[in-house]
């Protein structure tokens, strides 16, 4: 791995992190249901409902979005860096340079635009909790 593709991977790192932790959770109104259960059941419910929604794979598609963004941003930072390495004697370096500068803006772009869970998501995690007696207010 070059230098630079180590300083990216190394600033993309943290970012990654702080997107994981920013996962929407749907929040759950004061019903008789949650207010029987308590909120630690209910955020049991909660974790519950978002595994069985992982499982039947009811994505519609925005993790691939963001990997095809991030694929097309390494492309044609690859291509400009081998051009602008043609013409100062190194197209390699810098086709390395600008795949990585490339990769880095198309998924830096892509989480960006991800906002969080898909609305089917969303509807298959609402149903299940519904099902339970839960009442979801929304998603933060």
């Amino acid at each position: 791995m070059t230098t630079t593709s180590t300083v990216v991977a190394s600033a993309l790192l943290p970012l990654l992190l702080l997107a994981g932790c920013a996962a929407s959770r749907p929040v759950l109104y004061p019903n008789a249901k949650l207010n029987q259960s308590g909120p630690a059941v209910g955020k049991l419910a909660v974790q519950d409902c978002q595994r069985k929604a992982d499982a039947a794979n009811v994505d519609d598609g925005q993790a691939t979005e963001v990997a095809k963004s991030t694929g097309v941003g390494a492309a044609v930072g690859a291509a400009t860096g081998a051009a602008v390495g043609a013409v100062l004697g190194n197209a390699g370096r810098g086709a390395a340079t600008g795949a990585a500068g490339g990769g880095a803006h198309g998924l830096i772009g892509g989480l960006f635009r991800s906002s969080g869970p898909s609305p089917l998501y969303k509807a298959y995690v609402d149903r299940c909790l519904r099902d339970q007696g839960y009442e979801v207010l929304g998603w933060k």
